[in-house]
């Protein structure tokens, strides 16, 4: 007897297989995607299907693959800072359009460190294949040391170095960040500051490491450094602590977009212009540079090419297919009118 869904019976593995004139065993091997099937019988079974609107038992070949074909994608932020930075919203559109091609679905946790073991209990619990891990601080640990018992690929290099093989994707913030100090020295700017983001997240250190080593070595100032959080609002409140230590301050390099809009704000609160007397280059290449006034000249990075490199990685380990074990995508200068 077939279950009933309403007062319709709900279509069956044997319904499709009467349908199209073959065997139970061979509409299973169409569903999971067999190459042994000749083209016009997978026709006719897609077809059954189709007329039948049969869905596949996913429990039970989950049972059968050991698989859940589901993905956790773990953000350690506040939701209000998540969905006020475009960085996450293109990151999570490129691991959306790699996953559409396969059969995986995805689950965002966000805060995930405010209840850190009961995140850990939901990726050890049969939840999930793998999980991508973005905007991860050093001191998170819901989801370190997991590698044994379940793939997990970083969103940066992680900090500090865990045991076993570390997977991730990152782009070149040391590099970016260089790049926009050596632009902001081209344009003959002489004490240029920056605004940093956190000491405890990969690209808060690595950007931070780019502007000071140019700065070295073309002989400047690099004491002038204020540290923000990622935030408009901690933009806006390091470039006032860097104006007031110094007012002839005439670049400055913020770590990402948020943080140089802000800087706007404290610039012109100062009775000062950019770019006229303040150039400011941010880092990201988002709707924050595309909306500032004047234009944010910025260092753009591939943010929906990394979510889709995450998944795609985090995809071949649980595949069991070759890998590489971490990638680090470019960064360009995108120049506006601020700088």
């Amino acid at each position: 007897m077939s279950a009933q869904l309403g007062d319709k019976p709900v279509p069956t593995l044997e319904m499709v297989a009467a349908r199209s004139g073959v065997s139970r065993a061979t509409v299973s091997r169409v569903v999971n995607g067999s190459l042994t099937v000749t083209p016009d019988i997978v026709e006719a079974v897609n077809r059954a299907i189709a007329e039948l609107n049969y869905v596949p038992n996913r429990a039970a070949r989950m049972l059968a693959s050991r698989r859940t074909q589901a993905i956790a994608l773990i953000v350690p932020e506040s939701s209000a800072k998540v969905f006020a930075d475009p960085f996450f919203a293109q990151l999570v559109q490129g691991v959306a359009l790699h996953l559409a091609d396969t059969e995986y679905t995805l689950t965002m946790l966000i805060e995930s460190e405010k209840n850190s073991e009961k995140t850990r209990r939901y990726l050890l619990g049969g939840n999930v294949d793998g999980a991508l891990v973005v905007s991860h601080h050093t001191g998170d640990h819901s989801y370190a040391r997991l590698s044994g018992s379940l793939p997990v690929v970083y969103g940066g290099r992680p900090l500090l170095p865990e045991d076993g093989e570390t997977l991730y994707i990152d782009v070149d913030n040391s590099g970016g960040a260089a790049t926009a100090t050596e632009h902001l020295i081209g344009l003959g700017r002489t004490r240029i500051a920056t605004i940093a983001g956190p000491v405890d997240m990969p690209p808060g250190v690595d950007r931070l490491i780019g502007w000071r080593r140019v700065m070295e070595e073309r002989g400047l100032d690099d004491s002038l450094v204020e540290q923000g959080d990622f935030t408009l609002a901690s933009g806006a409140e390091a470039m006032r602590r860097l104006l007031a230590r110094d007012p002839q301050i005439d670049a400055v390099f913020a770590a990402n977009d948020q943080m140089a809009a802000g800087a706007y704000q404290a610039i012109a609160e100062a009775g000062r212009r950019v770019p006229d007397d303040v150039a400011v280059v941010g880092f990201d290449d988002n709707y924050f540079a595309e909306t500032a006034t004047p234009q944010l000249t910025t260092v753009h990075q591939p943010a929906v090419e990394m979510g889709a490199a995450m998944a795609a990685l985090l995809v071949q380990v649980i595949e069991g297919k070759p890998y590489e074990p971490h990638s680090v995508l470019t960064t360009t200068l995108v120049r506006r009118a601020s700088a």
